[in-house]
């Protein structure tokens, strides 16, 4: 034994020492053996835990008797049968051996005080293991343990024992009744039987003994933690204090861990509601803290009886002490001042917590409690409490604020189910409430006057816009219960701060933040407009005072009636009178917050003007001011490039929303204004890991380019509104245009290599400002109006030139083929096919060299193309066709190497699927018939039928039968279509043929496959399609298809003939919902577990 222990206690010490090399790991393996072989060691692991050595003191280091333990808690832990007697009798006399050589009349193990929370849980685990059957007077042979044999000076009971008494009553609670701990580990019915068990005779047996011992020695330590406070008697020794303070401390925790499983009888008596409530109130924070949660948790006990349930919270009388503790606290933070003092904050969160865990319950009381006089009482004290709910929510410190959260959501919640159910009035104690909540809500969205926003980190920021979003919720569900009072104190406050300073009143920043961000977020707080009641005769009335909600215009002016959508643009809206929210945008513009000294309040100002664009729509005089301060240094030419950065967007916004507002000499003003802005400048990011390519690098963290494309989007709307005027629209985009192919040559001409990274980003910033460009501009309409003045061609002809020429030279770069995809595929849209000439070339450049991923992008872009081109698009997509699927063939040929190869393939198959429906969608499918591509069909085909047959991949299933359905459309000759005056001139002769004898196959192998799980969404959506498929077959060949199912096929199949004459029935009759409900229903039935 002895060479055992030497031997394990040196692999501990060089398991501790990684600098040991391949000692150390052979040490970790040996220890890992020992843990694991647990039933078999830990026998000498007790012996290392416990063994004393000549001198009395523990023999072996911390170290070695913590790892003693974990073994220890290997056996013990999860064992649900009891002991052998001889393993019972080992452990048990030697943990009592320990306990009285340790903790009654040693240490406690003072130099290793890790130590003690480890070994409580490890008896723990033995109690759980022992108490039912071996060992019931567990706590009886404890309680002998904590009364010394004779009495001392110090104290009556033993400190050492009484803690590790508590932090094993506190383990047992947690084992046997925290949820929480139950949650977090693996479900185990026998652990949970266990348990159970454990629990219910510890209620049975030992509770009252457990509640008296922790309440008298809770008591005995009050007693002595006053006189020594006072000074009445002299410590023995110096931490005397701070012990009476932690046994009092550990003890109440205690008394907190079982109150929720205990008869409530034990845990609230007359002795212990004073003694609580005294240490509510104690000088000692971790006391104050341990002493809510117990009075948490007294609270929140469930009882059976509504009227006991209010009894106890009578007996308690927590909303005087609560009041009376919240005032006390207030007026100490405020003598603190600026001094943060945590934990007093700490100690106000706890109260808070608790005031709402009492609101809460009363709440229970009062809609479920099935005596009305119970409801009446419990709604007179629920009311009582409210105002220092208020005075919580009120704190300056948002954790402390936020306590009160729960209660405060159930309160409006139930004054909202009254409103629903009453049209009387709101009562005048609802009403008080809630105009103080809102001053109390409209002071907590405030930021704090000394905070920088500017200056915090995006953690601060975002628990502050969290605790906005919450203070939202609630002001939503005060405007439901009385919108007047809700819409009158924000408009209210929003039109006193901005009329006060129009007026030159000196303003704080936080209170002009304030009244912006009310403005900003009035329009969603009130979306929910009243348009109209319903008078006492039962007639609608339309209320004459709209207050704000509404859509589009209407949600800014009152007008008499709905205007029809025709003839908005002819409809004077100017004389309207305006909406709440529409004066107070009014408001907003015309007090010139814009140039408020203070980032926050000038980036919340234009935040909302382009939120709220159809305002500007009724009141066009407000336009001019606005895109003032967006334009000038408030805005896009701020010194601050963050702010300019959200600026670039929010302008781009603004103009996009309001650009039929915007008159031509004003549209000229602006792109004069920013002309300065449009330089680009490429910023390279520090790269740390040389493999990284920097090029990549570059283009995923752009800076502030991103943003400037929206202003190169901008410059495209500006310019397209002079489209009345061609010439003069040109000569606009080429003064735009002109510079940057300019600087695209020179740049173009700098690439000699990979090397030149610079010239490589100009470049494609550059290509990418073209494109954004083309996208500000109205989409080409199809078809043509009459008399629609096309967009200059050939300044975007000559663009997508410069651009192409760039291609050819660089198509060796990937940001090159990527922004030159973008690029064109906005020229396009507005272009049309004016330009479709560039597309061969464009094509045989972009696929002169590609990365696997990049064909997906290539054949989404073929299909934005396809959109936006339609018939345009065939010579190119006949040239296109053959050569992209060798590509894809060739790629989804090469053996799956890991993860990404594999993500890559089904991508691929995805987008080339996409692809093949965009082609028939757009009924060009004579491209894949034509005499190019011809020859082909067969090989398109089989990749589609294999892709239909994968069960792996559904999705790609449901575009695959997606594309065999339309080709039954567009290929298979409808059997009535020679004597049809509108015979449809495509169609393959004898393609039925191949449908029948390749296609129809697919279909009911997919659907008779063991894999193939209806419960599995996705694999119904295939069924779908399946059945679409064959129904379009049944429709288009009608007799033939059905003779065909009937006796041919499904015959074949082993169909006896009755079901096959049902099955192709049905095919035939039934409409597509109910054939497809038929087939799902059928294959379901078709299953042997059916």
């Amino acid at each position: 034994m002895d060479q055992d222990l030497g031997q394990l206690v040196q692999a501990i010490l060089i398991a501790s020492d990684p600098s040991s090399g391949v000692l150390h790991q052979q040490a970790l393996e040996y220890l890992s053996n020992i843990q694991q072989n647990a039933a078999n060691t830990w026998r000498l692991a007790l012996t290392l835990f416990v063994e004393r050595g000549p001198d009395g003191a523990r023999k072996y280091p911390p170290a070695a008797r913590f790892f003693a333990l974990r073994v220890l808690d290997e056996f013990l832990d999860n064992r649900f049968e009891p002991l052998d007697p001889e393993s019972f009798q080992t452990l048990q006399q030697a943990l009592i051996s320990y306990i009285q050589s340790e903790y009654l009349y040693g240490p406690a193990e003072a130099n290793a005080t890790f130590l003690r929370n480890k070994f409580s849980h490890t008896l723990t685990l033995f109690f759980l293991c022992t108490y039912l059957e071996q060992w019931p007077t567990f706590f009886a042979d404890f309680f002998t343990l904590i009364r010394p044999p004779e009495s001392t000076s110090q104290a009556t009971f033993n400190p050492h024992i009484s803690l590790l008494f508590f932090h094993i009553v506190l383990e047992i609670s947690g084992e046997v009744a925290d949820q929480m701990i139950k949650a977090a580990r693996t479900y185990s019915s026998a652990r949970q039987g266990r348990d159970t068990r454990v629990r219910d005779a510890v209620r049975e047996r030992d509770a009252a003994a457990i509640n008296e011992a922790v309440l008298t020695i809770v008591a005995e330590d009050v007693k002595r933690m006053s006189k020594l406070r006072k000074g009445d008697v002299t410590p023995t020794s110096k931490g005397e204090l701070d012990q009476a303070i932690e046994v009092v401390d550990w003890g109440i925790r205690t008394f907190a861990s079982y109150v929720g499983w205990i008869d409530i009888n034990l845990t609230v008596t007359q002795t212990t509601v004073p003694l609580l409530f005294t240490l509510l109130s104690d000088p000692s924070l971790p006391i104050r803290l341990a002493t809510s949660v117990a009075l948490t948790r007294i609270v929140s006990k469930g009882l059976k009886e509504a009227t006991d349930k209010l009894q106890l919270i009578k007996v308690l009388s927590l909303g005087q002490v609560l009041d009376a503790l919240e005032t006390k606290t207030r007026a100490e933070q405020a003598v603190r001042g600026s001094e943060v003092d945590e934990g007093e904050e700490s100690y106000r969160e706890a109260l808070g917590r608790l005031l709402n865990v009492l609101g809460l319950e009363l709440s229970k009381l009062v809609d479920e409690a099935p005596l009305e006089d119970v409801r009446n009482e419990a709604l007179q004290m629920l009311n009582q409490i409210l105002p220092v709910m208020l005075r919580f929510m009120a704190d300056e410190y948002d954790d402390t604020c936020s306590t009160v959260f729960p209660l405060l959501q159930n309160l409006l919640g139930r004054y909202k189910r009254m409103r629903k159910t009453s049209s009387e009035p709101l009562d005048e104690q609802k009403r008080s409430f809630l105009t103080s909540l809102l001053r109390v809500i409209l002071e907590k969205l405030k930021w704090e006057e000394d905070a920088d926003p500017e200056d915090m980190d995006e953690e601060e920021k975002a628990e502050f816009d969290e605790l906005r979003k919450d203070l939202r919720t609630f002001m939503d569900a005060a405007l439901v219960i009385d919108q007047n009072l809700v819409t009158n104190a924000l408009s209210n406050l929003a039109l006193n701060t901005l009329n006060a300073y129009r007026n030159g009143v000196t303003v704080k920043w936080h209170d002009a933040e304030l009244a912006v961000y009310i403005v900003f977020i009035f329009g969603e707080i009130n979306k929910s407009r009243y348009t109209g009641v319903y008078s006492t005769f039962g007639l609608y009335v339309h209320l004459g005072d709209t207050l704000a909600g509404g859509k589009g215009r209407t949600a800014f002016c009152q007008t008499p009636i709905v205007v029809a959508r025709e003839k908005r643009k002819e409809t004077d809206y100017s004389e309207y009178p305006l909406t709440k929210h529409g004066e107070m945008l009014y408001a907003l513009v015309e007090s010139g917050i814009s140039g408020y000294p203070h980032k926050t309040v000038t980036m919340q100002f234009f935040e909302t003007v382009a939120r709220y664009g159809d305002f500007f729509k009724v009141r066009k005089e407000c336009i001019v001011p606005t895109l003032q301060a967006m334009v000038d240094n408030r805005g896009l030419h701020n010194q601050d490039s963050k702010l300019r950065s959200r600026v670039y967007y929010l302008f781009h916004r603004f103009i996009k929303e309001d650009r039929n507002e915007i008159s031509v000499d004003l549209a000229g003003s602006l792109l004069e204004s920013i002309r300065d802005l449009l330089s680009i400048q490429v910023e390279l990011p520090e790269v740390e890991d040389q493999e990284h390519d920097i090029l990549s690098e570059a283009v995923n963290n752009p800076g502030s380019f991103d943003a400037q494309l929206y202003l190169f989007e901008t410059v495209g709307t500006l310019v397209s509104l002079f489209y009345r005027t061609p010439e003069q629209c040109g000569a606009l985009l080429q003064s735009v245009v002109k510079p940057l192919l300019d600087e695209l040559s020179v740049n173009l001409q700098a690439v000699k290599g990979p090397s030149d990274v610079l010239p490589i980003l100009k470049v494609h910033h550059i290509i990418m400002a073209l494109g954004n460009i083309a996208k500000g501009f109205p989409d080409f309409p199809s078809p043509l109006p009459e008399g629609y003045v096309l967009p200059p061609l050939d300044v975007f002809n000559q663009a997508a030139q410069a651009i192409l020429v760039c291609l050819e030279a660089m198509n060796i770069f990937r940001v090159v083929r990527d922004a030159t995809r973008f690029a064109f595929a906005r020229i396009f849209a507005t272009t049309g096919p004016n330009i479709t000439h560039l597309i061969p070339p464009l094509m045989a450049n972009l696929l002169a060299h590609f990365e696997p991923s990049e064909l997906i992008d290539f054949m989404n872009f073929i299909g934005l193309l396809i959109h936006k081109l339609q018939n345009d698009m065939f010579d190119v997509l006949d040239q296109l066709i053959g050569p992209l699927s060798s590509h894809i063939d060739a790629l989804l040929s090469q053996p799956v190497t890991g993860t990404d190869d594999q993500l890559t393939h089904v991508d691929t198959k995805r987008a080339y699927l996409n692809l093949l429906n965009n082609i028939m969608v757009a009924k060009l499918y004579d491209v894949f018939t034509s005499p190019r591509n011809k020859g082909q069909l067969e090989a398109l085909f089989t990749n589609v039928q294999r892709f239909a047959e994968d069960l792996t991949d559904t999705s790609s299933q449901r575009s695959a039968f997606q594309f065999l359905n339309r080709s039954v459309t567009a290929w298979v000759i409808p059997v009535d279509a020679g004597s049809s005056a509108q015979a449809p001139t495509q169609g393959i002769p004898g393609f039925e043929r191949f449908v029948y004898e390749r296609l129809v196959p697919i279909a009911f192998s997919v659907l008779s496959s063991p894999q193939f799980n209806l419960k599995d969404g996705q694999m119904l959506v295939v069924l779908h399609e399946i059945g679409n498929f064959l129904q379009t077959v049944s429709k288009t060949r009608d007799q033939e298809a059905f003779e065909f199912f009937t006796t041919a096929f499904l015959p074949a199949q082993g169909w006896p003939q009755d079901a096959a004459l049902e099955f192709a029935s049905k095919l035939r009759e039934l409409d597509g919902k109910t054939f497809k409900k038929y087939l799902a229903d059928f294959v379901r039935a078709s299953r042997p577990s059916s």
